[in-house]
């Protein structure tokens, strides 16, 4: 029994030893993946976009682009009463300064039924991979951080199954 002991307090000293000098795999400066994407002012969207369409019918959350990445991800939101798909957006990326970098209208391909959130991922702006989203994770390599700001501007209302 005494021998098991001596045995014991070796194993349990090694064990301790590890546990202290494990490495971190975890990110701690992480943001809320929750955080609402900004929604463009009426003001701020051509007319000819903003027929019929009621910009609360769908939310963005948790947008995410890291400087090497090559698409662009977020949670959609249907806020409506009805199945949606075929969401379009027109998306508005700047700098921190409020300088716009690029706009462009983007369809997103999701079936979305009343109050249901999907993650989704489109392909990014950013064709040579030199911007990041401000609220990520910051890159190890020289990098411009963005922001993204939307505005609704249509989706399909499937009929039938």
């Amino acid at each position: 029994m005494k021998n098991r002991i001596l045995l014991l307090v070796p194993i349990l000293a090694l064990v301790a030893v590890v546990a202290m000098a494990r490495t971190r795999t975890t990110q701690s400066q992480l943001k809320n993946s929750t955080q609402v994407v900004e929604q463009l002012p009426d003001a701020a969207v051509p007319d000819s976009l903003l027929r019929y369409i009621e910009p609360n019918a769908v939310t963005l959350k948790g947008f995410s682009k890291k400087a090497s990445d090559s698409r662009e991800s977020f949670f959609v939101t249907n806020n409506t009463n009805h199945r949606i798909s075929h969401v379009r957006l027109l998306l508005r990326y700047s700098l921190m300064t409020g300088e716009m970098l690029h706009e462009r209208l983007a369809t997103v391909e999701v079936d979305l039924k009343p109050r249901e959130t999907r993650l989704v991922a489109i392909k990014t702006f950013d064709l040579q991979r030199l911007f990041y989203y401000y609220a990520g994770p910051k890159p190890r390599k020289s990098a411009t951080p963005f922001k993204v700001a939307f505005r609704l501007v249509g989706y399909d209302i499937p009929v039938g199954i």
